[in-house]
Parts: C-alpha cells; sequence; structure tokens
C-alpha cells in the first residue's frame, strides 16, 4: 500500500489554540515492500485499494481476515490502523499502530501516524514518537516524508519548548524548500521565544508574498498590540477586515487597539458586533462587558457580566469586574459575594480583597473590612487609599491607637492633589481625638 495517505498535522491558528486534524496527503512514493516469502503483495495490494476509494469498512474486514494468516505483518496492522484512523477510532487506530511497532520498531510511518493521532489528543507520547520518526527512514527513503515529521515536531512544541521546534524546523527546511506554512510557523515560534523582532521579520516575509494573509496580518497586529504599536496595528487590521468583515481575531484585535487608545464608542461598537455573530463566546462577552464597564454604561455591563461568568465561573478577572460595577451601582453587598467568589478561588486576587474592604466600608462592615485589609496587606504594600480605610475602619470601631497611627501614615503618603477630602477628614479626626501633632 502507498503509505501517502498518512494524516498530516494542519495548524488551525484561533486566539489561543493549536491542535492537530487528519489529512490525506503524505509526500508520494512513502511505501513498504512485502518480505518474501511473508506477504503475498498482490493480495495486500488490492485491500490498499479499497482503502484508497474510501471504502474502509470492505478494507477493515478484507484487513482482519488477512491479519488472522499473516499476523506479523507490519504493513497490514499499519493499513488496519490507517482504517481506524479515518473512520475516528483513534484508540483503535493507535493499538494497531502500536501492534505495527511492536513488530518493526523502526517503522517509520507508524511512528509518524502514531505521534500525529496523540498529537491531536493532547497526549504527551506524541513527542516520543514524533522523534522516533525522525530517526527511522522511510521505506523506500524519502527526504519529503522525514521533513513531514520534523514539521509535526516543530508544530507540537511550539508552544512548550520553542527552541527545540526552532532545531526541528530547521531540519525540516534542510530537506525541504520553505513554504509559507513554514515562516507562519517559524513567526510562531519566535513569539513563543519570547523574540517578536524575529517574529515581526516572519511575518513580514509572508505578507510581502501573500499580503492578504489573515493569520500574518493577526499575528503581526498582536505584536504591534504588545508594543503598544497602535498607529501600526490599527490601519493593518482595518486593511484586514475591509477583506473578511466578520472575521473574529480580527475584530477582537481592532476592539483592543481602540479601546487602548481610548476610543470608547468604536471598540463598543466592533465588539457588539463581534457578540452579534458570536454570542456564546465568553471571551468576546467578557471583552464588550469590561468595555461597557469602561465606557460607564453600568446597565449593560451589569446585564453582561452574569452570562459570561456562567459560562467561566472560576474566572476571578470577570468576578472582580462584576464586583466593580456592582459597587458603582450601590449594591455592596452582592457586590462583596463576588469579590468573596474571586477570594475564595484565588486567595492570592489583591482585587478581590480590596473590593471586600471597600464594599464592606460602605455598608459599615468594619470588622470584615479590617480583615480584607489584611489578607491584602500580605500580598501587597498599603497605598495612601487603604491607608484611609485602615484608619476609618478602627476609628468606627473606637480603637484609638490604631485609628491615629494609620491617620497619620495616610496623610504622610496621600498626594494633597488627589485626596483633598480625605486629607481634611483625617486632620479633622486627630485634632478631635486628640492627636494633630504626632
Amino acid at each position: 500500500m502507498p503509505f501517502s495517505r498518512l494524516p498530516l498535522v494542519v495548524l488551525f491558528l484561533s486566539l489561543t489554540t493549536v491542535s492537530f486534524a487528519q489529512s490525506s496527503n503524505i509526500p508520494p512514493g512513502t511505501s513498504v515492500p512485502s518480505a518474501p516469502g511473508q506477504t503475498p503483495a498482490a493480495a495486500l495490494s488490492s485491500i490498499e485499494n479499497d482503502i484508497a476509494s474510501g471504502s474502509y469498512a470492505t478494507a477493515k474486514t478484507r484487513l482482519l481476515a488477512f491479519l488472522a494468516t499473516y499476523p506479523q505483518n507490519d504493513r497490514a496492522w499499519f493499513d488496519l490502523g490507517y482504517c481506524e484512523d479515518a473512520q475516528g477510532h483513534t484508540d483503535a487506530a493507535a493499538t494497531d499502530f502500536r501492534k505495527a511497532l511492536n513488530i518493526n520498531p523502526h517503522q517509520f510511518e507508524s511512528h509518524l501516524a502514531l505521534g500525529l493521532l496523540l498529537a491531536r489528543k493532547g497526549d504527551a507520547e506524541a513527542r516520543k514518537q514524533l522523534e522516533a520518526a525522525t530517526q527511522s527512514t522511510p521505506n523506500p527513503p524519502n527526504p519529503a516524508a522525514t521533513a513531514q515529521a520534523y514539521r509535526a515536531l516543530a508544530r507540537l512544541l511550539m508552544q512548550s519548548d520553542p527552541t527545540s521546534a526552532s532545531n526541528d524546523l530547521a531540519q525540516a527546511l534542510k530537506l525541504t524548500p520553505e513554504t509559507l506554512p513554514d515562516t507562519l510557523l517559524a513567526a510562531r515560534i519566535a513569539v513563543n521565544a519570547g523574540d517578536p523582532d524575529i517574529a515581526e521579520q516572519e511575518y513580514n516575509k509572508v505578507l510581502a508574498k501573500s499580503p492578504s494573509n489573515s493569520q500574518a496580518i493577526t499575528g503581526l497586529t498582536q505584536i504591534y498590540i504588545q508594543q503598544k504599536q497602535y498607529a501600526k496595528a490599527e490601519p493593518l487590521v482595518r486593511s484586514a477586515l475591509d477583506r473578511d468583515p466578520d472575521n473574529p481575531a480580527l475584530n477582537a484585535q481592532l476592539a483592543a487597539i481602540l479601546s487602548a487608545q481610548g476610543k470608547l464608542p468604536e471598540a463598543i461598537a466592533s465588539l457588539q458586533k463581534l457578540h452579534q455573530l458570536h454570542p456564546h463566546n465568553p471571551s468576546v462577552g467578557a471583552m464588550l462587558a469590561d468595555a461597557y464597564l469602561q465606557s460607564g454604561d453600568l446597565s449593560k455591563a451589569a446585564a453582561l457580566y452574569p452570562q459570561v461568568i456562567a459560562a467561566d465561573p472560576k474566572n476571578t478577572g470577570l468576578l472582580d469586574s462584576y464586583g466593580q460595577v456592582l459597587i458603582r451601582e450601590q449594591q455592596y453587598g452582592e457586590a462583596i459575594s463576588q469579590f468573596q467568589k474571586a477570594a475564595q478561588i484565588n486567595p492570592s486576587d489583591i482585587d478581590a480583597w480590596s473590593g471586600i474592604a471597600f464594599a464592606s466600608s460602605e455598608l459599615h462592615q468594619y470588622q470584615q473590612e479590617l480583615d480584607a485589609l489584611g489578607h491584602r496587606a500580605q500580598l501587597t504594600p498599603d497605598t495612601p487609599a487603604t491607608l484611609f480605610l485602615w484608619a476609618t475602619a478602627y476609628d468606627h470601631l473606637h480603637q484609638t491607637k490604631e485609628a491615629v497611627d494609620y491617620y497619620h501614615r495616610f496623610l504622610a503618603a496621600a498626594p494633597a492633589s488627589k485626596y483633598s477630602m480625605q486629607i481634611w477628614q483625617a486632620k479633622h479626626r486627630l485634632n478631635a481625638l486628640g492627636n494633630e501633632n504626632r
């Protein structure tokens, strides 16, 4: 059977994921001849014609009968694994590929097929199998097939081990010419390696050959956003949206650019469009809710946050943001509930403890306020705002010594331009407590 029908690794670029998918092509010419005296090559070739025509059920039935007579035929076990994989029976396919490798541990084709299958499932063993493929020889020898194994390994490792991924891609390019997907892969590896300059060069190489390549535009725009080069990012993403107006990644990037530049009405319009296209996407909903919060449209933010939190209930950032909306709406009790959920999920959430402290102060729950301030103080230094909260909480609880201490700390730290009212109040209270000077 020609081994040219092995699954390929296909990289799908979304906002954050990489997956391995099955394809029907491998560089032509890779095959395993039957061992003399072991396998009737003509019979197996006839079965492989069924596979080539997509008649997997028929081919499986014939292969099982064939293997009952020739159980040590590694090529037939690979064929069976291919049929199972093509029908989505990944566990059975993996078993068949392993049987082929038990018979012939150096069979390139089953190492590659098993590695691709395991990569699609997110199994850590995928790396071992793909590395074994790069160290095995296709039969007959085929540089393009070996290059495919190196490329698959580079895609697998581009996030977890970008240095190794770069080396694997380099090995592939020694065997076959560079393609646009290779250049895109090199850019993504550079991003993950923390080298945005190299990534920018690679993305620009893609755009020089394919100016409308959305993956390159998305990647390059993300680099500009991270570097706060919005003047470069905005025209790039707008040009891409002219060609692909409903692209979710591009719309999200445009909204982020506009928001960062303070163009909230435009950002909201972009996000509303994106939310209409993807109403059940929690990331889109979260971005829109945050934009509503930043613009002061509290009613819309308050309506949207519960929906996105329901889809991602352990997202402390969403809980904290919803808590801030509720504080601005003076719903302090419900705000505390949201902040407490966030603090329970992540006890190191500074924003949650700050929110609990402020909302508790508004509800005159001073001991709860002090407890929250204590948790916060274990995580980060106090600010003038939290020093004032400490002071007023102790003052209300008639713990004069502590109140006086924190009023003085506040006065020493607070800039008059920002805290004029609180400074006046602190001095007034110190005077009332008989501790104006220290």
